[in-house]
C-alpha cells in the first residue's frame, strides 16, 4: 500500500546510484545475492539477540534490493534477474520470522509459524496472478517497471519492512505484532484472489 509513495521519495537516488556501479561493471545480479545475504545474516543475528544490528542489515539489504533494479535498468535487464530477485526476496521474507523462532521458539513459534504461512499464502497468490497475466498479455506499472506483473494490495515491501523493524526494536512484542500482521498478509491474498476472479474469470476470447 505505502510501495508507491516509497518508491516516488527514493527513486531518483537508487537510479543515480545504480547508474554510478554499472558504470564501473556491478551487475544487477551481484547486488541482488548481496542483498539476499545481508538479509540472511540480519535473520542469524535476531537468532542470536542482536536486534539492533540486524536492523541495521535489514534496512541496508532493502535498499540493496530497490538497487538492483535501478543497475539493470541502467545496463542490461534479463529474465534471470527479475526470476532472482524474487526468489530472493522470498528467502528474506521467510528468514528474518524464522531467526526470531529460533531466538524464542517458546514465545515465537506458534506466531513465527503463522506468519510465515500467511507469507507462503500471499506470496502463492501474487505469483499465480503474475503468471495468468502474462499468459493474458496484461502489462501494469502501477509499481514501477517490473519483470513480473505486479499486484498491489495492503501488505506490501514497504508495510513488511516497517513490521520487522518493530520486531528488532520491541522483540518482546514479536507475537503480536505477527499475528497481526499474518491476518493482514491473508487479507491481501483474499483481495487478490477476488480481484483475479473479475479479471480472469471469462474465458479467453479466441481470434
Amino acid at each position: 500500500m505505502l510501495d508507491g509513495t516509497a518508491r516516488k521519495l527514493i527513486q531518483p537516488g537508487l537510479d543515480g546510484a545504480g547508474r554510478w556501479l554499472a558504470a564501473r561493471g556491478v551487475r544487477a545480479d551481484h547486488v541482488t545475492v548481496t542483498a539476499c545475504l545481508l538479509g540472511l545474516a540480519a535473520a542469524g543475528l535476531i537468532a542470536l539477540g542482536h536486534m539492533y544490528w540486524a536492523l541495521t542489515l535489514i534496512l541496508v539489504s532493502r535498499i540493496g534490493d530497490g538497487l538492483d533494479g535501478s543497475v539493470a535498468r541502467a545496463s542490461k535487464k534479463t529474465d534471470f534477474g527479475g526470476y532472482l530477485d524474487i526468489t530472493l526476496d522470498f528467502v528474506f521474507y521467510g528468514a528474518i520470522p524464522l531467526g526470531f523462532v529460533i531466538h524464542d521458539p517458546t514465545a515465537n513459534g506458534l506466531a513465527g509459524a503463522a506468519l510465515i504461512f500467511a507469507f507462503y499464502v500471499n506470496g502463492a497468490s501474487f505469483l499465480a496472478y503474475a503468471i495468468v497475466a502474462e499468459k493474458r498479455g496484461l502489462t501494469s506499472t502501477a509499481r514501477g517497471v517490473k519483470s513480473i506483473y505486479f499486484t498491489t494490495g495492503l501488505a506490501e515491501a514497504s508495510e513488511t519492512f516497517f513490521v520487522f523493524g518493530l520486531f528488532c526494536l520491541w522483540p518482546a512484542w514479536f507475537a503480536p505484532i505477527a499475528w497481526v500482521f499474518a491476518v493482514i498478509c491473508l487479507y491481501t491474498a483474499l483481495s487478490r484472489i477476488m480481484q483475479a476472479r473479475a479479471v480472469f474469470g471469462e474465458p479467453i476470447l479466441e481470434a
